[in-house]
């Protein structure tokens, strides 16, 4: 998506920019680990695919991702002013840690069924969640909790804008699908995350540190999913954990 291109999210804890060109080389190395291939379910790519990867990240209307990163060298107090992000300084290969994407579906449980009849456009919308700490030594210190947090919040806070984008490119001869011609505005229904039975860390951040519902058993493909409905209650609760959001720009500001 084109959304978070200018912007990154700040906590005390990490940093959160979005997926640019100079992030590819680290990341490409990272994807040549066996177990990150397990875990994330992906193929090597050559570097030249991964940058195309990049791009598609970049301009696909049903996909989001963040780099996640070491922190700003001192966490802003709510009420000052925040420099921007600047590439190539706050980002750099040895801060990289991660990366926190949300891949976008129609929603398509069972009552919502004949909704789709009428047209392209989904009632509603639900958005898959994905995370990664790619270094070893990075895991097991509650850094995945408060990147899903801060993500989530940052997401739920601009649902309008990211179904927006996701809508942007499902238009009929410009307008909207929906009944007699009433223009329909999905809803971001739910969040989930499907995660390998094996991945216990992965099943423990979900389960018990985010408080995510597992939805039946394990699949064909041995994961296990989660479940969240409630995201504005869940962000509300843990809204102490929003990150602040600042410009990924030079000469920036607070957004």
């Amino acid at each position: 998506m084109k959304l978070n291109e200018h912007i990154a999210i700040s906590t005390p804890s990490l940093l959160l920019v979005p997926y640019e060109a100079h992030h590819v080389p680290t990341y490409h190395q990272w994807m040549q680990d066996p177990e990150i291939q397990s875990a994330t379910a992906s193929e090597p790519l050559t570097l030249e695919e991964e940058y195309e990867n990049q791009l598609s990240w970049r301009t696909s209307t049903d996909k989001l991702t963040f780099i996640i990163c070491s922190p700003l060298p001192s966490s802003p107090s709510p009420t000052a002013d925040i420099a921007a992000v600047v590439p190539d300084d706050a980002d750099t290969p040895g801060k990289m840690l991660g990366d926190v994407n949300l891949f976008l579906y129609p929603y398509e449980e069972e009552e919502d069924e004949e909704e789709f009849s009428d047209g392209p456009v989904p009632r509603g919308v639900v958005g898959e969640v994905d995370i990664m700490i790619a270094d070893k030594q990075n895991r097991g210190r509650g850094l995945g909790e408060e990147v899903v947090r801060a993500f989530v919040g940052w997401v739920w806070g601009c649902r309008g804008e990211v179904v927006g984008e996701y809508l942007s490119d499902k238009l009929v001869d410009g307008k909207e699908g929906g009944e007699g011609g009433r223009v329909v505005v999905p809803e971001l229904r739910m969040l989930m995350v499907k995660i390998g039975e094996g991945n216990e860390a992965s099943l423990r951040l979900f389960r018990d540190k985010l408080g995510w519902e597992q939805e039946g058993g394990r699949n064909y493909f041995g994961e296990v999913k989660f479940v969240l409905r409630d995201v504005g209650g869940w962000v509300e609760r843990g809204k102490k954990e929003r990150g602040e959001v600042v410009r990924y720009e030079r000469g920036g500001g607070k957004v």
